[in-house]
């Protein structure tokens, strides 16, 4: 029965995905003033949540290699470290997250 319920998040989350996806690219479709298939949209919706698949059980490894439970924003630093831009991004995104945080503890 737990496989049934995983089973039936799993489709409803690849579903949301697609819709996401679909969305972002007939957004794009009509600002470029394009066309795109169906079949091109589950393609691109099949290698996002294969890309998602990856990453999440990157992220459980470096947790678990680190002795955690919990994924961390190192986790998810580590996993873009060779990736330069995409690093610099994540970090002042933490950063920015980290100091608005301090500033609304300071508030109280």
């Amino acid at each position: 029965m737990a496989d049934e319920s995983d089973e039936d998040v799993r489709e409803q989350l690849k579903a949301a995905l697609w819709y996401a996806v679909g969305k972002m690219v007939d957004e794009e479709t009509l600002r470029r003033n394009r066309n795109v298939t169906p079949q091109f949209i589950g393609a691109l919706t099949e290698m996002v949540w294969t890309q998602i698949e990856n990453v999440a059980m990157d992220l459980e490894s470096f947790s678990r290699h680190a002795g955690r439970l919990t994924i961390t924003t190192d986790d998810v630093l580590l996993l873009a470290r060779r990736n330069q831009d995409l690093h610099s991004i994540v970090k002042d995104f933490i950063d920015a997250h980290k100091a608005t945080q301090v500033k609304g503890k300071s508030k109280r």
